[in-house]
């Protein structure tokens, strides 16, 4: 059996529906905010533009550098993580009652601008951040403003 939800009394039914459909669209679907299609979290990030670089800010907390791989192919920078732990017994022999596992995984993609350096990103893990320095060509960096002498 399906459900539908009637709106008694409303004089303009295409106008309500037409708000219904809006607010029911995933723009507004805030459950699913920093989730991906296969319901793992996805890392908020936080990005930057400096006149020199960019700053790209990843939260993943809870993992090791060595967890974490960052890719550049063309103009997409990947940042990716997958990530096991199984609670095992020192002793393989015991009979268990319970065991634990935990799979996080995750990937972001960002299109990088055609003025940037990527073979000049740097990249460091600490304190669950993974930062980024995206460093701008030389060309796309501000000039300073020129005086121009009158003679």
């Amino acid at each position: 059996m399906t459900l539908m939800k009637k709106n008694a009394g409303v004089v303009l039914p295409s106008i309500s529906g037409m708000l219904d459909d809006f607010f029911t669209n995933d723009l507004f679907d805030w459950k699913m905010k920093n989730f991906s299609l296969t319901d793992t979290t996805l890392p908020a990030v936080n990005i930057k533009e400096l006149d020199e670089k960019y700053l790209v800010e990843l939260a993943a907390p809870g993992m090791k550098k060595e967890d974490l791989k960052i890719n550049v192919e063309g103009q997409m920078l990947r940042i990716s993580c997958d990530k096991s732990y199984e609670n095992k017994e020192e002793d393989e022999d015991k009979k268990y009652m319970r065991r634990e596992f935990s799979y996080q995984s995750f990937m972001r993609t960002f299109t990088l601008p055609k003025t940037v350096d990527a073979d000049k990103i740097v990249a460091s893990y600490r304190d669950g951040i993974l930062s980024l320095e995206i460093p701008k060509k030389e060309e796309a960096k501000p000039k300073p403003v020129k005086v121009i002498d009158i003679k």
